[in-house]
């Protein structure tokens, strides 16, 4: 542990206490072999999967946020491939052991699942089969920045409400939420 001292205006100083808490937070935690433990997504009891318009795409899958989910082709046979560092590029839609699912609006409740998540050790959430991921690109509801990509040995695709990959690429300002 380590002082520092600040000289404020006035005469008054500050005196600031460096601990190495952060080096030592993940000292006690195992690490598997599938997990990263530095990978952090918040896994809440409930999530939506809804529909809604993204410009250029028309009608795609969402979170309660609204903010597109997507689909990864190597998923295909019901299976979680995207962990680790990839997880962090597409986070997983993801929902507690025993938390609910919800149908929004546009959405049919027999095509939501859910899968054991690698990522979590929770539930990742799917539809129609493929298990759902967010894009950290899109930092903004209604975009589609991750539409088309090819990252981490594949394309990365919206799904529409039929759950069919969508696999036209929009225009440039559709892709920036313009």
């Amino acid at each position: 542990m380590g002082v520092l001292r600040f000289r404020r205006p006035g005469g008054v100083t500050l005196v600031v206490a460096v601990f190495g808490a952060l080096c030592l937070a993940g000292c006690g935690r195992a690490v598997d072999s599938v997990r990263d433990p530095l990978l952090e997504i918040l896994v809440p009891a409930q999530v939506t999967v809804q529909a809604q318009d993204v410009a250029g795409l028309g009608s795609v899958l969402s979170d309660g946020q609204e903010m597109t989910l997507y689909m990864f082709p190597p998923d295909a046979g019901r299976r979680v491939s995207c962990t680790g560092p990839c997880a962090g590029t597409w986070p997983p839609l993801v929902v507690g052991a025993g938390g609910k699912v919800i149908a929004g609006t546009g959405v049919d409740a027999a095509d939501l699942g859910t899968l054991a998540d690698p990522n979590t050790g929770e539930r990742i959430v799917t539809y129609a089969g493929f298990p759902l991921y967010r894009y950290a690109g899109d930092l903004r509801a209604g975009t589609a920045n991750g539409q088309g990509l090819f990252l981490n040995g594949g394309p990365w695709y919206v799904l529409s409400a039929d759950g069919q990959p969508i696999t036209v690429t929009p225009a440039p300002a559709a892709r920036v939420g313009s």
